[in-house]
């Protein structure tokens, strides 16, 4: 048998040992391998410690028939700690007991090991805590706390505990660190490979940790040398693989650890008691503060915690966030990263909630705004499940996969940039939930604000137009919908510090007539150049955030002007000359043109377009390759409301590959997705 550890707490007066003690006794007791020592001491019975009171004479007594296994004098008090604490540690039990620094010296060979907890506390906290006794004045408390702390021995294996928040949260640390000490095991390579599931392995009847308490617990941490590796706990049965002080580890999990077999290490259950139980009121319907969602996105993205509890957690999270909540989210989530500072008093950002084909409204709005002097470093991402992204359209012109520090170049160079935001606010937390929520195909707007203003206020950004575009294939279906969205957008934002200007746009049809990054870019081109054929919806839509983006300028003030503004900078070719200039600091590259295989998908009869389909027209642009081929996507060729004669042209595919144009024209032949007023086939 393992013989137990001695756990000595020792501390200043006024810093809550008593308290701590007394609340970690309460959690540890239970396991059945911690017990409390009551000392004997040369003082009555009152407030605070549990001690038993003896007289003098009855101390002396006991300390010449050997009835203390450690006693020592302070302030002229005597203590002493019972004999029979040694059979408890022979027993392997833990002993928990309130000490002196003073008396350390002598205890250190007289048990098997010796570990001392000191409990700290800011002064004003301890002087606070000590005149509340009402014991000493005030002078007496302060040349207490003036007084330097006793020495310790050498060789003392020595734990600190801050005891500065609530009393739960010190309570929740000594037990932590406590925990830690006493869970010191042998480490062993396991010949078992679990893949990205770090596994680690307990003997059911280890002498170290109570393993079947460690197994249920979901995760532990297993620490030595500085460094630390989190795994799912299983049992072995006793007299396999393991000895009962051994822990084993997965292939992966011990080269991740990198440490020798035989190396201690100390281990934890992960997630915190408290970490535990914020999970728990948030999955029984309660309500957390941002502290409260920081500690547990924190312990998420540490991989604290199993799935089973994560996706119970998100579940319960994504689909129940008030007003309240979605901000005490984004608030918490901006704690994951350092906020990029800007050398402007305002910078600028737009974000549209996408989905409707052709929208590339970002490539004009950021040079408008770049000319008229705002900075607007502009992070984009790229298409998941349609034909194009920002960063994709871009992309067919110019570099976007941009570190920060090009970012940073381009913007002083140029005063904005579009780039790939996948380098540049890249969220761990995001990919945890990401890979939860997708599957389960949950989806939460207001989630989905909180995420995107989080990044937002990490980029920098003090100003933010919004595009919440609504229609029957939009992610938000009506107008009524788009205007709650946009509501949440301004509340978050003031709630981040932000000035948030949100817009319900019409998201019924596509916008411009390219579908796929080189066909978008061409329309942007055509929009800057102020070519006659360009598609005027697509400029109307650019000239209206542009108008919204150019008003959070004092000098500017309202959107009337900003509308005027915009216009005249993109009448002049100052805002072309800018887009240029942008995409020469990011890096230009041979600028894509469509694809030089097509086909035609024509009307089967007349009619008038009542409906396009946005959805399905980036289906077939994505069959011809897009957004991977950049060159790859349709040009439309009409839009709502436009007559088509009976085999007139509804749009172009375009791709690079004849596999590629064959599958985009097989599935245009099951469904165009432009609707005729008169039923149609597509030919």
């Amino acid at each position: 048998m393992k013989p137990g550890i001695l756990f000595v707490i020792v501390g200043a007066s006024g810093v809550g040992k008593d308290t701590l003690i007394a609340g970690a006794m309460t959690t540890l007791a239970a396991s059945g391998r911690y017990v409390a020592c009551r000392r004997a001491i040369t003082r009555p019975e009152g407030p605070g410690e549990d001690h038993e009171p003896v007289s003098p004479e009855e101390f002396e007594r006991r300390v010449a028939a050997g009835g203390f296994l450690h006693c020592w004098q302070a302030h002229g008090l005597s203590y002493g700690l019972p004999i029979q604490l040694r059979a408890e540690l022979e027993a392997g039990r833990h002993v928990v007991a309130n000490g002196s620094r003073g008396a350390l010296a002598g205890l250190i060979d007289v048990v098997p090991r010796l570990v001392v907890v000191e409990i700290t506390a800011p002064r004003a906290r301890l002087r606070e805590r000590i005149l509340a006794r009402g014991r000493e004045s005030a002078a007496e408390i302060d040349r207490r706390l003036d007084r330097s702390p006793d020495p310790l021995p050498e060789g003392i294996e020595l734990l600190t505990v801050a005891n500065d928040a609530s009393v739960e949260a010190g309570i929740e640390h000594l037990v932590a660190a406590i925990e830690t000490a006493a869970a010191r095991m042998a480490l062993r390579r396991m010949p078992i490979h679990a893949g990205r599931a770090n596994m680690a392995f307990l003997p059911q009847e280890s002498s170290a940790v109570p393993a079947a308490t460690y197994a249920g617990s979901g995760r532990i941490e297993l620490m030595a040398a500085g460094r630390s590796v989190r795994a799912a706990v299983s049992m072995v049965e006793p007299g396999t693989f393991l000895g009962d002080d051994e822990i084993g580890l997965s292939a992966e999990a011990f080269d991740a650890l990198a440490l020798p077999e035989g190396h201690r290490v100390s281990i934890r259950r992960t997630p915190t008691p408290g970490s535990r139980a914020l999970l728990c009121r948030k999955i029984d319907g309660g309500r957390l503060c941002a502290d409260e969602y920081e500690t547990l996105f924190r312990d998420i993205v540490e991989d604290r915690y199993p799935e089973s509890e994560v996706s119970a957690f998100l579940v319960r999270t994504i689909q129940n966030l008030d007003d309240v909540e979605v901000v005490a989210v984004a608030q918490a989530r901006c704690r994951f990263m350092a906020r990029i500072a800007w050398d402007a008093p305002i910078v600028v950002d737009k974000h549209s909630l996408g989905g409707i084909p052709g929208s590339r409204i970002t490539l004009i709005v950021v040079p408008i705004v770049a000319a008229h002097g705002l900075l607007m470093p502009k992070t984009s991402s790229r298409a998941i499940t349609s034909a194009s992204g920002t960063a994709d359209a871009m992309e067919a012109a110019c570099r976007v996969d941009l570190t920060a520090a090009d970012v940073a170049r381009v913007v002083h160079q140029t005063g904005a940039c579009i780039a790939w935001n996948g380098r540049l606010n890249h969220s761990a937390l995001d990919d945890v939930v990401n890979a939860i929520t997708r599957p389960l195909g949950l989806d939460s707007n207001r989630w989905s604000v909180a995420s995107i203003m989080s990044k937002k206020w990490t980029a920098g950004s003090t100003h933010v137009a919004v595009d919440c575009p609504y229609g029957p294939n939009a992610k938000l279906k009506t107008l009524a919908d788009a205007r709650e969205l946009c509501r949440v957008f301004e509340l978050v934002g003031a709630g981040l510090g932000l000035t948030v200007r949100a817009l319900a746009t019409d998201g019924s049809s596509a916008i411009g007539r390219g579908i796929g990054p080189a066909l978008e870019l061409r329309d942007v081109g055509l929009v800057l150049d102020c070519d006659p054929a360009a598609p005027s919806d697509l400029r109307e839509k650019a000239l209206t955030f542009a108008a919204e983006i150019l008003s959070f300028d004092p000098a500017i003030g309202d959107s009337t002007r900003g509308r005027a503004q915009a216009e005249a900078l993109l009448a002049s070719g100052a805002a072309r000359d800018r887009f240029e200039r942008i995409v020469a600091a990011q890096g230009r590259t041979a600028r894509t043109e469509p694809g030089p295989l097509t086909h035609v998908v024509r009307a089967a009869q007349a009619g008038h377009v009542a409906a396009v389909d946005g959805w399905q027209l980036a289906g077939v642009a994505r069959s011809a390759g897009a957004p991977a081929v950049k060159a790859a996507g349709i040009d439309l060729a009409t839009s709502v409301g436009q007559h088509v004669a009976a085999g007139g042209a509804l749009y172009t595919i375009h791709a690079t590959g004849a596999a590629d144009l064959d599958a985009a024209i097989e599935l245009s032949s099951r469904r165009s997705g432009i609707t005729l007023s008169e039923v149609f086939e597509t030919v």
